[in-house]
């Protein structure tokens, strides 16, 4: 299976509005008293012909507000708000040993534990009693029935297939009970609409740009959630973002794209319309020179990944495969799952998940949390000590000999959890200053005889294929590639590069460190659906990388000049350094 990671397109960097301090004496919200009398009744009452009844249950309700404003060319495109409701309703049959959720093995499935096709369901915008408890018993009759069904299924295929995992389907954790405060978020849309139009009409002196927007989102998210061993929980975030991006197309057909994202926990981190506009101008002048850049042949050599593209690097090749579900399923590659404390990176390498981290810096994290969505208070975890694999990120999966979970039981609603990344952070005690690692570079590249080595400076996102259905193997898209010449020439910006390798091999080739730690904040998408998530890293030389071609359009230009161009009778040739 594959996943992938992008920057923030969806949404924007999370805030927190208070982390169930002091909340244990906090009245339960209105919705929560609703949702729990509702779950005692369905635990007491339902049960079917076979006097099987559900052995867990949880409601979750996750109340999702957004504004957007969208401009292009000076112009409005888009300006709305929504808001709805989402119900997720988790119903486990069996026991806490081998329940409903157990891998069909020989067979194909969603996940990691069924759901009901078609996910959450949507529920009324108030507290309306009658339609709230209508649309939670719609829902827990579905899922009891789904569940029942799966659960027979569980049991004849433990009478058919050899048993290769008997960790437990389900651990046992205490109960949460917190309120955060309502998350609310209020935006002045006539003035943010005025202030994006102004900024979004720089790219009218520009008709090489063939696309362009500069947008500001802000979304609030408010979840109720309750269940059968005792958890009342409520929490709220606020996600907001400011993009600004370009686009264009080189003579050769390749489609080029740069953006820059502001993201904030608050109205007030919001960038000025002059940091708008000084990040606008960079992201069409480094599309415009992208236009006239080289193309790059497959190359395996020296590099830097930069910090922000180390991030992703790590996200792709690490992340996903110490993920707990992954040791669990024999579907997947399980590339770490017997490799606890082994080694499988360098000895001056280190790396912890720290959902409970809201900010590095002045920087916040999108990979913030303060309960994951099982209702179990998010953790720091110490994945990997000094090169030494010690942990795995868990969800209430408990996988060998992790019985519980650490808080990283993640999901978009209408999804089921698995366990995934928060904010994963690399760190080295063997780090050099930036301009010391370029040296090294150099050094490299003489000490292999190659004529040049590469620096990535941007990475948008990127996949891993994890199943054993496939290679396991990745692919990041670098966005800002330049070539580092050993002869002291000036540094290259090339493009058409996709990095592409195997993790057990790449994590060999570092050998070294910088030390400027950055984050790269994002949007993974699992099985699980899309999560906010931070990868922060310093910059990492490796000895040899592998590059490949882009795959890229083969449609010429517009045959138009577009109409800021004034539709002038001669055709635009590509930008020069004179003109930008």
């Amino acid at each position: 299976m594959t996943r992938c990671l992008r920057p923030l397109l969806m949404l924007a960097a999370i805030g927190s509005i208070g982390i169930g301090v002091g909340a244990d004496d906090a009245p339960a919200p209105e919705l929560i008293r609703l949702m729990a009398d509702e779950l005692q009744y369905s635990m007491k009452e339902l049960v079917n012909d076979d006097a099987m009844r559900p052995y867990y249950l949880a409601y979750t309700i996750t109340d999702t507000a957004s504004e957007s404003i969208v401009t292009q060319l000076g112009a409005v495109y888009r300006d709305d708000t929504n808001r709805q409701r989402m119900l997720d309703v988790d119903l486990r049959v069996g026991d806490y040993q081998l329940d409903n959720t157990h891998k069909i093995r020989g067979g194909r499935m969603r996940g990691f534990g069924l759901r009901v096709p078609g996910g959450g369901a949507r529920v009324s915008l108030d507290d309306n009693p009658d339609a709230i408890r209508h649309a939670l018993w719609r829902a827990t009759d579905r899922e009891f029935t789904f569940a029942v069904a799966q659960y027979q299924q569980v049991l004849t295929n433990q009478q058919t297939m050899v048993e290769e995992n008997a960790a437990a389907d389900f651990s046992r954790e205490r109960p949460t009970v917190a309120f955060e405060p309502d998350a609310t978020v209020t935006i002045d849309h006539a003035a943010w609409a005025e202030r994006l139009r102004a900024v979004s009409a720089m790219a009218l002196s520009y008709p090489q740009i063939h696309a362009s927007q500069v947008a500001l989102s802000a979304t609030t998210e408010n979840r109720f959630m309750v269940t059968s061993e005792g958890t009342r929980l409520k929490t709220g975030r606020t996600l907001l973002r400011v993009a600004v991006s370009a686009s264009t197309k080189a003579d050769d057909g390749m489609d080029l794209e740069q953006m820059y994202i502001f993201s904030t926990a608050s109205v007030a981190g919001l960038p000025s319309e002059a940091e708008m506009r000084e990040a606008f101008q960079g992201v069409i002048d480094q599309a415009l020179a992208l236009r006239d850049a080289p193309l790059v042949e497959p190359y395996t050599g020296p590099a830097i990944l930069m910090n922000r593209a180390s991030g992703v690097f790590f996200h792709e090749i690490f992340g996903h495969r110490i993920e707990g579900h992954r040791q669990k399923d024999v579907d997947e590659g399980q590339t770490f799952t017997h490799m606890v404390g082994k080694p499988i990176l360098p000895d001056f390498i280190s790396v912890t998940d720290d959902p409970t981290l809201a900010r590095l810096g002045d920087e916040d994290l999108r990979g913030f949390y303060a309960y994951d969505d099982e209702g179990v208070p998010a953790q720091r975890v110490e994945l990997v000590k000094s090169g030494m694999l010690r942990t795995f990120l868990l969800s209430r999966s408990p996988v060998g000999t992790f019985t519980t979970s650490n808080g990283h039981g993640r999901r978009e609603p209408g999804n089921e959890v698995v366990s995934r990344q928060g904010n994963l952070m690399v760190e080295s005690s063997r780090a050099v200053t930036f301009a010391r690692l370029r040296e090294m570079l150099v050094e490299e590249c003489r000490a292999q005889d190659k004529p040049y080595g590469f620096l990535f400076e941007d990475i948008t996102g990127g996949f891993t294929t994890t199943s054993r259905g496939g290679p396991q193997a990745f692919k990041v898209l670098p966005v800002v590639v330049y070539r580092v010449y050993a002869d002291g020439r000036p540094d290259e910006l090339v493009r058409g590069v996709d990095i592409v390798g195997t993790p057990l091999s790449c994590f060999e080739q570092i050998i070294c460190t910088g030390d400027d730690l950055a984050v790269f904040n994002g949007t993974c998408g699992a099985e699980s659906g899309w999560v906010p998530v931070s990868a922060i890293s310093p910059s990492i030389l490796v000895r040899q990388i592998e590059i490949e071609k882009r795959q890229r359009s083969q449609e010429r230009l517009p045959i138009l000049d577009p109409p800021i161009a004034g539709r002038s009778s001669v055709r635009l040739g590509p930008v020069t350094r004179e003109e930008e």
